[in-house]
């Protein structure tokens, strides 16, 4: 099982919800279609996390991989689809 880190970064839980159900309507669709990858959701509250992986802390972000793809609005479940298909052709180039 192959495990992708997913952040969600931002002090309102609010916003922080927005992002998450956005994921995990986007988590639902790549395991059916990717059944050897789990996503693994994490929330980022405070501003010294947040500040370890972007300086816009007023703003909610999005974390796939190690790689910032959203500051400082709401993705999409379909933005978030293509950046999970990216993260798999990043991981498995070819």
């Amino acid at each position: 099982m192959k495990i992708i880190p997913v952040k969600i970064l931002g002090y309102k839980r609010s916003q922080r919800y927005s992002i998450w159900r956005a994921v995990n309507q986007a988590q639902t669709i790549f395991e059916k279609q990717h059944a050897e990858y789990r996503l693994e959701v994490q929330e980022v509250t405070t501003a010294q996390e947040m500040l370890h992986f972007t300086p816009v802390i007023a703003f909610p972000s999005l974390m796939i991989g190690e790689k910032l793809v959203c500051v400082g609005r709401f993705p999409t479940k379909d933005n978030i689809l293509a950046w999970l298909e990216s993260e798999v052709e990043r991981v498995e180039p070819g």
